[in-house]
């Protein structure tokens, strides 16, 4: 199923998209219970690749200094909750990781996109991540986001918040 996002409506100013998703640990997280909170919601493509791995330790290794900002750092991918278990286990990962399977969040947030690799075209997630204040406006957005100084650059607009 595609499904066109409506990209412009997810600016800086916008009202952010509720969300409720299971999480590794067996519970669930959601906007409504972060509610007067501010979060870091970041969408990554897929567990234990490169990219993925990379940005999830640097938000892990981080997470003292967002939690002294007052904000809570959540990974979403369409992978299982299982597999975001072992992802975490593997690499040590202390953030949240929330499974997105039927694709709500993504689509609402208009990371679920058409992707190309050699000439192939086929759906997938955008690395892309959203700071949302504890109204549930979105403050910043980061879009097809490179690794390297992302977290640093995340930290710093959340510190400004």
């Amino acid at each position: 199923m595609t499904v066109k996002p409506v990209t412009d409506a997810l600016a800086a100013g916008a009202k952010a998209p509720a969300f409720k998703l299971a999480n590794a640990g067996g519970g669930e997280i959601s906007s409504a219970a972060l509610k007067g909170h501010p979060y870091v919601l970041y969408f990554y493509p897929k567990d234990d690749t490169a990219g993925c791995t990379r940005e999830a330790v640097e938000f892990s290794a981080a997470k003292k200094k967002f939690a002294a900002a007052g904000v809570t750092v959540i990974g979403v991918s369409k992978d299982s909750i299982a597999s975001h278990e072992k992802f975490r286990a593997k690499h040590k990962l202390s953030i949240e990781l929330a499974s997105d399977t039927e694709l709500a969040a993504a689509q609402a947030y208009g990371v679920w996109v058409e992707k190309s690799l050699y000439g192939r075209k086929y759906m997938g997630m955008e690395r892309a991540t959203f700071l949302i204040d504890g109204a549930g406006k979105i403050r910043a957005v980061w879009r097809k986001v490179k690794v390297p100084g992302h977290v640093e650059a995340v930290l710093a607009a959340a510190n400004a918040l």
